[in-house]
């Protein structure tokens, strides 16, 4: 009797493994005629628009600042006139072939940012320079150019349609080791707040990416692009893959990657408003069945918003009919339109619904072209704009390019530095900021730079 339930035992067991390992593949992959499950034959044409990049960079090198001291040299004997010092920089990544008779691919924009070489290298041994038509930091996206034959661009998906637990497999350069490819399932949808981009709406996967997979294909069981791969949350020094990774969807890169085409660069609609997220407790105050949505908390003036008739106070739900869950959606929706669309703004104000029209403007970057201080020479500077994480949260302005080298360069300014008081007074705007640089002799920022605020001083 112990050997029949022994042997029950282990068939239930049997049982649960095999359903198990088949539920673990889509049920079309099995064929008919008893073959092996395979992703073999989607891969054999999706592989070919995936491509490896190499770049180089050369940067120059701080010299010791004992260097500088006459003394110092005349007692080493070094020239007085020394040529600066170079070292090379080199980086791996991949990238999607978009078009093939143009040689178009898409990669991310950390992948070629301050690139000076670009290498693409294809499936079939091939390796051609590059070229970069037009980047944009905020999505991290980015489109360079070849000038090759024969070559294989892969289909974009409808990233819309996307479901969690899709089935997706992503391909790409892992740790210079050479064209990779792991498979996972899309894990969430619409991720956003990491603090990764300006603009966040990410692909969630489980599929393994690693660092060198940045800029390639995430692709679906047709073998269709819906997303680029460009970021992993990983734990530990070497930055591995722990199951978490996220991609850039496909209609986001497509919408970017037409004006880069047009354009060489992205002009970013703006709506002219700061939001805040709607929590319980302000979902109670404003009468709202539930937390989703963002109610405005500033108008800016002129603004498209402000011609449409929006009001601080409006809790804006839906644009386009497309419900919102929160302020960062809502800056992602308005920062992907094109510039002169006109949408459908569905705001509660006062507990009724109303519907509003505006006509998205350009972002109207305030850049500061003559020098305001002899510090500040080669740096460009604006009003905090809605690409940046910071909007509606810092008040300030925004470092929008330093030129590498230059006063403002070696005083240790940075792109996207966020200023908030000059010589320990707080800045609201451009005008504050260049009323106290103008006028002072020295300068002391408080900024904000990757999440942290520090102190620099420019003497």
């Amino acid at each position: 009797m112990v050997n029949v339930k022994m042997t029950l035992v282990w068939l239930i067991v049997l049982n649960m493994g095999t359903q198990i390992a088949y539920a673990a593949l889509p049920i079309e992959l099995f064929a008919s005629n008893g073959a092996l499950p395979t992703l073999a034959p989607m891969l054999d044409q999706s592989r070919p628009a995936v491509v490896n990049i190499a770049t180089r960079s050369h940067v120059q090198t701080r010299d010791n600042p004992l260097l500088s001291d006459p003394f110092f040299r005349r007692f080493f004997n070094i020239p007085q006139h020394q040529k600066p010092r170079q070292r090379t920089r080199q980086s791996l990544g991949s990238g999607v072939i978009f078009d093939a008779s143009k040689g178009l691919v898409l990669t991310n924009n950390h992948v070629i940012q301050r690139a000076d070489e670009i290498t693409v290298s294809l499936t079939d041994g091939r390796s051609f320079e590059a070229v970069v038509v037009g980047s944009d930091p905020a999505t991290d996206v980015a489109l360079i150019k070849i000038i090759a034959d024969d070559l294989t661009a892969i289909p974009l998906a409808d990233s819309d349609k996307l479901r969690v637990g899709d089935f997706v497999v992503a391909i790409g350069n892992p740790f210079g080791l050479g064209q990779t490819v792991t498979s996972g399932i899309v894990s969430a949808l619409g991720r956003s707040g990491l603090g990764i981009e300006g603009y966040e709406n990410f692909i969630q996967t489980d599929a393994s990416i690693n660092p060198g997979n940045s800029g390639g294909a995430l692709v679906n069981l047709r073998g269709e692009l819906v997303g680029i791969n460009t970021a992993i949350f990983s734990s530990g020094q070497r930055g591995g893959n722990i199951g978490i990774g996220f991609a850039i969807p496909s209609n986001m890169v497509k919408q970017i990657s037409d004006q880069l085409i047009e354009y060489g660069e992205v002009r970013r609609a703006y709506l002219g408003v700061q939001m805040q997220d709607i929590n319980d407790e302000l979902a109670q105050a404003f009468n709202i069945s539930s937390g989703h949505g963002a109610v405005v908390t500033r108008v800016q003036r002129d603004s498209a918003a402000a011609e449409a008739g929006v009001k601080i106070g409006d809790v804006i739900k839906a644009i386009d009919n497309r419900k919102l869950i929160n302020a960062d959606n809502l800056r992602n929706t308005i920062g992907l339109l094109m510039v002169g669309q006109t949408i459908k703004i569905e705001v509660l104000r006062n507990g009724k619904n109303k519907t509003l029209s505006a006509t998205v403007k350009e972002i109207q970057k305030q850049v500061q072209l003559k020098p305001i201080h002899p510090k500040l020479v080669g740096a460009s500077f604006g009003d905090i704009e809605e690409s940046s994480p910071y909007h509606g949260e810092l008040l300030g302005v925004m470092v929008y390019s330093v030129i590498q080298n230059s006063p403002s360069w070696s005083a240790g300014l940075r792109p996207n530095d966020i200023i908030t008081s000059v010589n320990k007074t707080a800045i609201n705007n451009l005008d504050d900021f260049k009323i106290l640089a103008r006028n002072s002799g020295r300068l002391l920022f408080n900024l904000t730079r990757n999440r942290r605020a520090m102190f620099l001083m420019l003497r």
